[in-house]
């Protein structure tokens, strides 16, 4: 039951509102049992005929007072529980998202967008029905079941005592079934998660799809998760279609041993018929309890088993977090130095960096280079810390990047990465990032990006809309959007991932003129294919295998026989013809 502590906070922020619904919520129970007593005194007094018209209208009048209550304490408690349930919805998806965000990027190697969606979803709904109506119909069944035995007692108490033979049963079939619920609960959750991936993975790639007509195939895939789906339903429907009709099946069996033996206690005057019609009126007010706790286990086992899905996720520490003492960086020249740095991915077999050595000063330049598998983008990505080595270290300004401030270091970093990733919105939007920026230097990072004239060319211009992902625009355009994002902030360190490998030769060399005039006063990190975008770069570096194979200046590698001079002289002819 440790997941429940994910919930706990959030009574207990709310406990006034929610002690305030209980309350009504209760009030409400005692004002339905309070009925029952009003018509077994119009039925005693009319069975005497002892009651005129007036009296009739009095009776009316207390049953239309106690409707009237009823109502608006019953406005308060869902106002006040329902609501608070809301509450404990948002707070948690707040809360699962944020941890989301926490995590480092192995985490979501190994994850699956469908099933994070999920979670962020149907579980947290789960959850909230938990806490809503789950605790509404647990207060129902405990407190009216328990107040209408009561009043069956006060009757008759070993009428009352028949009546009650049917709830031993009750709870040991509740008991056995609640465990067999809960693993089954979460069983189909997961298949929902699954279900819900496919559908993402196919929705996101459907150009793909219809290019290669892939409609029967993916229909097919969804298919087949559907009805796994619904095999994992079925068999959860096969225990919740018992569980009711057996919680119906007591509740009627105990309204059979009310007409049979107080039938006989009525014609005996045992009873009144009053005390009758009201004890059978208490059965029904019986039946809503009982019918509660069947629907209190479903709720609540439905709820666990989600919880405990969100729970692990929550329960997962990111691997890259600021060590105790972590050092503020405010200002960094931008130096930075490997030092015999290896990596590996989780899971993977071997490394995709091996003993890697290099320095590169402040405002100096870096090609990067090799071919597709080497590791470019590897040793990118462990600069700003999206991963860290698996042995030896990378040092910024001679710091260790581990002992800074994780927050701090990524700001000092502007990164495009190889494919760029464009939010649903506008052209604004996406360049600006969440960061605040004027007209001038919004134009400026457009400008330095070749894209100014593009956007000139739009109806709406920085504001239109790109569409999910980018889709309205070419992938050049969107290589442009990301690095004008990323000239945009400043930062003293530029790391390009093949920034100008989707754009025309014209737009390349603009780009590249840019990246000349910013290396000045940044120290700059590009990896790229299109070697033409590395000849002003202070050195280069050429990789192969995770290794460093070759390291010098472009005049120097190209003099030589290696992997640099053969790229660049094929790509020389390629322009030539």
């Amino acid at each position: 039951m440790k997941s429940l502590r994910l919930i706990i906070p959030y009574f207990s922020e709310n406990r006034l509102t929610i002690l305030l619904g209980l309350a009504c919520l209760v009030a409400v129970d005692i004002l339905q049992l309070i009925i029952p007593r009003v018509i077994k005194a119009v039925v005693d007094d009319l069975t005497a005929i002892s009651v005129d018209p007036s009296g009739l209208a009095v009776y009316a009048l207390q049953i239309l007072g106690i409707a009237a209550g009823i109502g608006v304490l019953r406005y308060v408690w869902r106002r006040c529980l329902i609501g608070t349930s809301r509450v404990v919805e948002e707070a948690l998806r707040n809360r699962l998202f944020s941890h989301l965000q926490s995590l480092s990027a192995s985490y979501f190697d190994r994850a699956k967008t469908g099933d994070l969606m999920a979670h962020a979803t149907n579980d947290i709904q789960h959850v909230r029905m938990a806490t809503g109506m789950g605790m509404v119909a647990l207060t129902d069944g405990v407190v009216l079941g328990a107040a209408a035995v009561g009043f069956m007692a006060a009757i008759n108490l070993k009428l009352t005592l028949f009546v009650l033979i049917p709830m031993p049963m009750i709870v040991l079939s509740t008991r056995l079934l609640s465990r067999r619920m809960h693993r089954l609960y979460q069983q189909t959750q997961e298949t929902f998660a699954d279900m819900t991936e496919v559908v993402r993975e196919r929705m996101a790639g459907i150009r793909i799809i219809k290019a290669y007509t892939g409609e029967e195939r993916s229909t097919e895939a969804l298919r087949a998760v559907s009805e796994a789906y619904i095999s994992r339903n079925l068999n959860l429907v096969r225990i919740t279609g018992f569980f009711f009709p057996m919680m119906m099946f007591f509740s009627n069996l105990s309204m059979v041993i009310v007409l049979f033996l107080g039938g006989r206690q009525t014609l005996d005057f045992t009873i009144s018929p009053g005390d009758f019609v009201a004890f059978i009126s208490y059965i029904g007010l019986l039946t809503w309890p009982m019918m509660a706790m069947g629907w209190v286990v479903n709720l609540i086992q439905r709820g666990k088993a989600s919880l405990d899905r969100i729970d692990r996720i929550l329960s997962t520490v990111p691997d890259i977090v600021d060590r105790p003492g972590a050092a503020a960086v405010e200002h960094i020249e931008g130096k930075i130095r490997f030092e015999a740095v290896s990596f590996a991915y989780p899971g993977s077999g071997g490394a995709a960096l091996k003993e890697i050595d290099f320095s590169v000063a402040p405002g100096e330049t870096l090609g990067i280079v090799g071919p597709p598998g080497s590791g470019k983008s590897t040793l990118l990505s462990l600069i700003p810390r999206l991963y860290d080595p698996t042995r030896g270290r990378i040092l910024l300004d001679d710091r260790d990047i581990r002992g800074l401030r994780l927050k701090e270091l990524r700001e000092q970093i502007a990164f495009v990465p190889q494919e760029p990733f464009l939010f649903t919105g506008t052209l604004r939007e996406n360049i600006l990032a969440g960061r605040n920026a004027s007209e001038k230097q919004l134009h400026q990072a457009a400008h330095d990006a070749a894209l100014l004239s593009t956007v000139e060319t739009l109806t709406d211009g920085f504001d239109t809309l790109v569409g999910e992902r980018g889709v309205m625009l070419s992938g050049g355009q969107k290589q442009r959007v990301a690095l004008a994002r990323a000239l945009l902030r400043e930062s003293p360190v530029v790391l390009l991932d093949d920034p100008i490998s989707q754009v025309d030769t014209d737009t390349g060399a603009a780009v590249v003129r840019t990246l000349e005039q910013i290396a000045r006063r940044r120290t700059v990190i590009i990896v790229s294919h299109r070697l033409a975008a590395l000849r002003f770069a202070h050195r280069i570096l050429v990789m192969d295998s995770g290794r460093i194979e070759e390291f010098g200046a472009h005049e120097t590698l190209a003099a030589t026989g290696g992997f640099y001079a053969r790229t660049f002289r094929l790509q020389q002819l390629e322009e030539e013809y």
